[in-house]
């Protein structure tokens, strides 16, 4: 059996050496998550025995979009951006066919404690359903609001309108723009196609309000929060759930080719994209949802590029890491130490980074 490291200490992969403080050249960041998302269709595109029942897959035309019998085809076909830029670029983690880990370190794999858990660093039992109840803890984005030179300069946009409760925006005035302040407007074919049912504000609402947001008020650090893949699954489309993923790709990439050609974002801005939760892993059925009750809830990912990020593409090492650890690590790249006595979640590494012929070993 393969050995497995368990990492809680030290700095991230994405920092190879011990004078990243010397050399970081990341000044923002931007976190862009897709709700519900599974590890399974982004290292694996695709999965079949969801995509060909009629069931969950009525259109054949999605048929036709996502499915291709070679699996790196398929994801390269749903995730362009991720697997021809982030892929070559940057680093992407949770393929578990490597054994390679990212699980929540909270106990019930849905929305609300796996945002919690993602911004604060820590698990909070107490926070135990999505209600719309301000969090009691203290997150990293209201810590880096707190630093000089970022004061005002931290925005979160969401498609789910408890985002704002998660990060305490009514307390610590964290400029936020989420589902209960636009309403999506779309024409009949496209809301038909990828819009929400009940009138419900969907992602490019989100995404668009977001980037006019960034080209107008140039924030140093966003959240944007995407939904539609928790959204689509929920209601069992598969169709409209990879729609959707394979939207977020293409808004995504949008806005990292645009920030590329700005300079204030150019060659100084890390983009991190993850997922609150994975979902159940039952092709029959239990894929609709998530929590306790279906298993592989707690499975995840998590993707990185940027200017302080090696591009060691899909990593395939024997490790487990947490969601908890994201909060530090997110910080980390904009040179601050989000620590405090709750904390638990520690910045993200291996103990071992080959990078250009050089072996680090961090501990």
């Amino acid at each position: 059996m393969k050995s497995r490291s368990f990492i809680t200490s030290g700095l991230l992969i994405l920092v190879v050496s011990l004078s990243f403080a010397q050399s970081r050249r990341t000044e923002n960041l931007v976190i862009v998550t897709l709700d519900g998302f599974r590890w399974q269709e982004v290292f694996g595109g695709a999965d079949s025995a969801i995509l060909y029942n009629k069931s969950f897959t009525p259109d054949t035309s999605h048929v036709r979009s996502f499915w291709h019998p070679d699996s790196n085809t398929r994801r390269e076909r749903l995730l362009p951006f991720i697997w021809e830029t982030v892929a070559t670029q940057g680093q992407l983690y949770g393929n578990r066919a490597y054994g390679n880990e990212v699980n929540c370190a909270n106990p019930y794999w849905f929305s609300y404690p796996g945002y919690s858990e993602m911004l604060t660093g820590i698990v909070d039992r107490k926070m135990a359903s999505n209600r719309k109840v301000e969090n009691p803890n203290a997150n990293v984005l209201e810590f880096i609001n707190e630093q000089h030179g970022y004061k005002g300069k931290v925005a979160a946009f969401s498609t789910w309108d408890v985002i704002p409760y998660v990060i305490r925006a009514s307390s610590n005035g964290i400029h936020t723009n989420s589902n209960e302040d636009i309403v999506c407007i779309e024409n009949k074919t496209s809301s038909q196609a990828l819009g929400y049912p009940g009138g419900k504000r969907c992602d490019e609402s989100t995404f668009h309000t977001a980037f006019e947001y960034m080209k107008i008020q140039r924030p140093k650090v966003v959240f944007l929060s995407f939904d539609g893949t928790d959204e689509h699954s929920h209601a069992g489309r598969y169709g409209e759930y990879l729609a959707y993923a394979n939207k977020a790709d293409q808004m995504i990439r949008e806005l990292w080719f645009w920030m590329q050609s700005q300079e204030c974002y150019k060659d100084k801005t890390t983009l991190l994209i993850t997922t609150d939760h994975g979902r159940g892993r039952n092709a029959k059925g239990s894929w609709k949802t998530h929590g306790r009750w279906a298993i592989g809830s707690n499975q995840m990912w998590m993707a990185v590029i940027g200017p302080d990020t090696p591009p060691l593409g899909e990593m395939k090492n024997n490790t487990r890491y947490y969601q908890k650890q994201i909060a530090r690590t997110a910080a980390a790249f904009l040179g601050l130490d989000y620590d405090h006595k709750k904390i638990a979640g520690q910045m993200i590494m291996p103990m071992i980074v080959t990078y250009q012929g050089i072996t680090y070993k961090l501990e």
